[in-house]
């Protein structure tokens, strides 16, 4: 835990803007920006953690790097959307959010793949 301070942040911020009912902005009248906002959040998240990783110096197995940095993810993504769903009043939980947040843990994942590669050749 004290090695990944950044990603918890973001777990807790996410946690917390995924449940708290959301104020009424200008952006709500255009379709599909939830979904972009959901794509960054997770994407932004899963960054800090890859950042975090890398910076870390640690070397797993894909394996495991794969249930920990997405496939951990994914599932927290449908449970909040399950809570969204069943234990809110303000909020619906929706499979195209899902599909967003997954992108975006799959586009976090990429990215560092693709980093690590520069790295490795630099």
């Amino acid at each position: 835990m004290r090695r990944f301070p950044l990603t918890l942040f973001c777990v807790a911020l996410t946690w917390y803007l995924c449940l708290f009912k959301p104020p009424h902005t200008p952006l709500d009248g255009i379709g599909g920006v939830d979904k972009f906002v959901h794509f960054l959040m997770y994407c932004g998240t899963c960054s800090v953690l890859w950042f975090e990783y890398h910076r870390g110096g640690f070397r797993t197995a894909l394996g495991l790097r794969l249930f920990l940095g997405v496939l951990a993810p994914i599932a927290m993504s449908g449970i909040i959307e399950l809570c969204q769903a069943y234990l809110t009043t303000t909020r619906s939980g929706e499979w195209a959010d899902f599909f967003a947040n997954s992108l975006g843990v799959l586009a976090a994942f990429c990215a560092s793949l693709l980093w690590q590669r520069y790295r490795r050749a630099a």
